[in-house]
């Protein structure tokens, strides 16, 4: 109470400061080290990626060339389309984090080059996609998981009943 006109029972008063928003922060040295230690990585997981992809073709249709010259009962009538389904839903859902973290490490690569910001946002953007992307599908399997077990658990039991 620098001089006797202050009310004692007045409510304290803070100074409010300016606060920079986000986007006008400064990278600092450090973290500009370490996402350039991260862009070759993230390129070179996202080219690994698509080698898998390609692999898991030719792998599919060997597969599938051995299983038309082997006489398997009942693979022309499920084989073929059952296996192309799998195929397919594997495929794509790889497809996406390779595209994602590709891209990733490309935009970062070209903002580590350029300094523009656009390059960094764009980069983040794809990094958001992939954990979403990881989230949903690690949803989608959970519930998989417990679809599957609220089927085999009643089925163990009357197996173990009546089996």
């Amino acid at each position: 109470m620098a001089d006797g006109n202050e009310n004692p029972y007045a409510s304290p008063q803070t100074e409010i400061s300016a606060v920079k928003p986000l986007a006008q922060r400064v990278l600092t040295e450090n973290t500009l080290f370490y996402l350039k230690g991260a862009a070759p990585w993230l390129r070179f997981i996202g080219v690994a990626g698509f080698i898998f992809l390609g692999l898991g073709a030719v792998n599919f249709i060997t597969v599938l060339v051995a299983f038309q010259n082997m006489s398997v009962p009942g693979f022309e009538s499920l084989g073929v389309p059952f296996l192309l389904g799998i195929f397919l839903v594997v495929e794509i859902i790889g497809l996406f984090p390779a595209v994602f973290i590709f891209q990733f490490g490309g935009k970062l690569r070209a903002y580590l080059h350029s300094g523009d910001e656009a390059d960094l946002e764009q980069a983040f953007k794809n990094n958001k996609s992939l954990w979403t992307f990881t989230g949903v599908l690690t949803i989608i399997f959970l519930g998989l998981v417990g679809l599957s077990l609220l089927i085999t658990l009643p089925a163990a039991a009357m197996s173990a009943v009546f089996g």
